[in-house]
Formats: C-alpha cells, structure tokens, sequence
C-alpha cells in the first residue's frame, strides 16, 4: 500500500500494477482440477451445496469460509483416491481429522485449533446434507469428535499512544498513504471486522451525520456505526485526493480501492494491517482485530456502557462484549485504589 518518496510514486505504481494485471487476462480464478466428471462426485455435490446455501441467504462469509474449508477436503479425498461421498467412512474421516492435527503451514506453525474446527464443522454439515438429500444412508460424520475448544484468551491491548505510532506510519505525502491513513481511522474509529471494511461502498458513507452503515456483518446483521471527527476527515481528504486518481471503472462502488481499482481483499488488508503494527515497533503483533479491540478497550475506559459497545461492535451477545472488561485495567485500578484499605500509601515502609 502507501509508502514514502515521491508523493506520485504510490500513484504510478498502482497504474503499473493494472497495467500487469491487464497483460495477465486479468483477474479471473484459476481452476480448481476437482473431478467433476459426473453429478455424484465429491466436489459436484460440494457444489450444490454451496449453492444450496447461498439460495437459502447465508451471508457471503459463511458461504466463503465453506469454500475454503471443503477445499482443503476435497484436496486430502482426492489425493487419496476418495472421490464419491459412499467411498468415506467415520474412519476415512478420522485421517482427514489427524491430518488437520498435523498439517504445518508455511512458516512451520500448526493450524490454530479454531480452524481445524472450522474445517470440520463444514464436512459435518455438507455430510448431514446429503443424508437429508438420501444421497447417502448413514452420516460418517456424525459422530466425529472435534478438537476441545481452547480456553478464551484475553485480547492484546494497545495504549491511546500505540494506536498513535500505528496510525503515523503510512507516509500521507503520498496519496496512497492518504488512502491507508483513512482505512486505519476507520479500523479504529469504527470497530469494524476486515470484511466488514472491505465490503463498505461509497453509498455506505452518510458524511453529514459522520455514520458509516455496515451493511451484513457477522450474522448478517446491518448496523449504523459512528465514524469519529478523525476518521471522516481522512476518508473525506481519500476521497478528494486518492479515490478519483485509483478508479478505473465508474461502476466500481467499492469505498476504498486497491491499487487495481477495485475493492480489497479482506485477506489482503488483514496482512498489510499486520505488516503495519510491525512497522509501528510496538512489540506487539495483530490485525485488523488489534484495532478493534483498542476501540472497545478504550470505549469503555473512557466511560462507555457495555451496551453501547456491543452495538457498535455488532455482537449478538453481551458476554462476548463482557470480554473488553477483563482487557480495561484503568478503572479497576482506580477503584481497588479509592477503595482497598491497603489501596494507598499511608506512611512510608521501614527500610
């Protein structure tokens, strides 16, 4: 994204990378190679599936992360000659389980736990399907014993003054480091997830009233959202210098615009986010939830309600809000203070 030099340079750079993009045939996704010869293969009936779920109006994140989830499936069946869903049984799926366990990604690090559960949660499903469907007697799949779910962890907290440092590094000389200044005003200003980012448009921007609307989030909920006097006047100063010199199509809605003229991946932006708070020096890692957290943290340290946090965080449960009272110290401290009689220093001890 935006980076320091000539303020043009930002600019041409993502002219050339379009024009790379062009020499290239474009954007378009690059086959699968999943059998699909006939109706009743595995990916076939993954297919329908998807499809199925998508006509049934579950949110575009859910029907993504299936995607991703069944892929890494149909990738291990295939492999191992597995292609028809009567060809798998409770202990096929158990390899597909120890493999999960096992797999080591790039950087040699296991696969969270979460995920391993993700993935197993959507063969459960696409499974239970096809029983409904009588395309298979029994489910395999019922009775898989997925990994224990970690103990809740408290989320890393950043200080006002770290959310500073991370909030100067794009270089705002350079028109792109206008644009990535705006899109972490907004992070943090907002509280916003990354897809929900990513999917804001430009009708989504109510200026006069400083509201943005996310529209289906998680749950597929839609929700209005204060944006904060800062984080407006950087996306008003995006829109007036950068968004106009990135557009390539006028039918192009998208908020905020990649260097290609086109809306981000979210998956994009959660790792230039994290390259970001790297840069900042703070010793500390994260993403986009870095700076969400830091919102609600600092929400309520200034004297927020839970309630008021929740909804602007479109939590569907307060306890899942509750989390941010454990991360705020600030008032806890205060209070243990004013009310412990041991709380302050009454008289200095004996050296």
């Amino acid at each position: 994204m935006g980076r320091g030099g000539n303020p043009r340079r930002g600019i041409e750079r993502a002219r050339a990378m379009r024009r790379w993009a062009d020499r290239q045939g474009g954007f378009a996704a690059t086959p699968d190679g999943f059998d699909r010869s006939d109706k009743a293969t595995l990916a076939s009936l993954v297919d329908r599936w998807l499809e199925r779920l998508e006509t049934r109006a579950y949110s575009p994140r859910t029907v993504t992360s299936r995607v991703w989830a069944l892929r890494s499936f149909l990738t291990w069946a295939e492999t191992r000659g597995l292609l028809r869903p009567r060809q798998i049984d409770k202990i096929a799926l158990e390899g597909f389980q120890r493999f999960l366990w096992t797999h080591r990604k790039e950087d040699g690090k296991p696969l969270a736990i979460a995920t391993q559960r993700s993935h197993l949660g959507a063969v459960q499903a696409f499974f239970a399907w096809l029983c409904r469907e009588n395309l298979l007697p029994a489910n395999p799949a019922a009775d898989l014993d997925l990994p224990r779910k970690p103990p809740r962890s408290l989320p890393r907290s950043l200080s006002v003054a770290e959310v500073e440092k991370i909030l100067a590094v794009p270089d705002v000389s350079d028109p792109l480091g206008v644009r990535d200044r705006a899109i972490l005003e907004t992070l943090y200003g907002a509280g916003l997830r990354r897809m929900e980012l990513a999917n804001l448009d430009l009708g989504d921007l109510d200026r006069s009233r400083g509201l943005i609307l996310v529209r289906r989030g998680k749950g597929g909920k839609d929700r209005l959202c204060p944006l904060g006097a800062q984080a407006l006047a950087w996306i008003e100063r995006y829109l007036g210098t950068c968004r106009p010199r990135l557009e390539v199509s006028a039918n192009e809605t998208a908020l905020f615009l990649s260097g290609y003229g086109l809306r981000f991946n979210p998956n994009y932006l959660g790792n230039w986010v994290r390259r970001t708070i790297d840069a900042a020096q703070l010793g500390k890692t994260g993403s986009c939830h870095l700076l969400r957290h830091a919102c609600a943290t600092h929400l309520l340290e200034n004297g927020a309600d839970l309630r008021t946090i929740q909804e602007l965080l479109g939590h569907a449960r307060l306890d899942t809000t509750q989390i941010y009272t454990a991360v705020s110290i600030t008032q806890l401290r205060e209070t243990h203070a004013r009310c412990h009689p041991h709380g302050q220093v009454k008289s200095a001890p004996a050296a």
